[in-house]
């Protein structure tokens, strides 16, 4: 699939709507081969500090690691707008921790307190290509998180269907690696 700037909407949907129809038992098969991944890239290059998602929309869900990386003693942390103009903010957040849904209708952490800048971020995917570069909703909230200084390590997560061809913006930031079910792009 190639996109122009102008079909990146089309080539979004179009790529909601493949990942949408895994099946739920493939899903489960990948986030699995996506964690040893992620479990065998973290050993090279650990983290004390992790920015998580925690899935919507059919993402890649990592939520069995978090436990794991947690009882090791990474600090884990979910990301928040705090204004639709500006960087994400990350708040610590733990399994068990209570959530709640924030305007836009995502996952965040209860307590809005904990504020942290993590050395490393795993931000899904919708799309990716080649060179690293990441499509996704359009709201350009993770590009303006790695434009700030100092910028985290940033890992996409996304499943290998997901990869696109697609015209890069001058706003665009590539991602240090990209994880899929097959393995780690970098």
């Amino acid at each position: 699939m190639a996109a122009h700037p102008q079909h990146k909407p089309s080539l979004r949907q179009e790529l909601l709507a493949q990942r949408q129809a895994i099946s739920s038992v493939l899903r489960e098969e990948w986030n699995a081969a996506i964690g040893k991944h992620l479990q065998h890239l973290l050993e090279w290059q650990p983290a004390r500090s992790i920015g998580v998602f925690w899935p919507m929309r059919s993402e890649p869900d990592l939520r069995q690691l978090f436990d794991e990386w947690t009882a090791s003693g990474v600090q884990l942390a979910l990301p928040v707008v705090i204004d639709p103009l500006l960087p994400l903010k990350f708040l610590a957040w733990a399994p068990g921790d209570p959530l709640m849904k924030d305007a836009m209708g995502v996952w965040v952490p209860a307590k809005a307190c904990g504020e942290l800048e993590p050395e490393l971020l795993l931000i899904p995917c919708v799309g990716y290509n080649r060179d690293k570069f990441r499509l996704g909703y359009g709201g350009g909230f993770y590009d303006r998180t790695l434009a700030s200084s100092p910028r985290p390590r940033a890992i996409g997560v996304a499943y290998s269907c997901s990869r696109a061809d697609f015209a890069v913006e001058s706003h665009d930031i590539a991602l240090d690696a990209v994880v899929t079910e097959a393995g780690i792009e970098s």
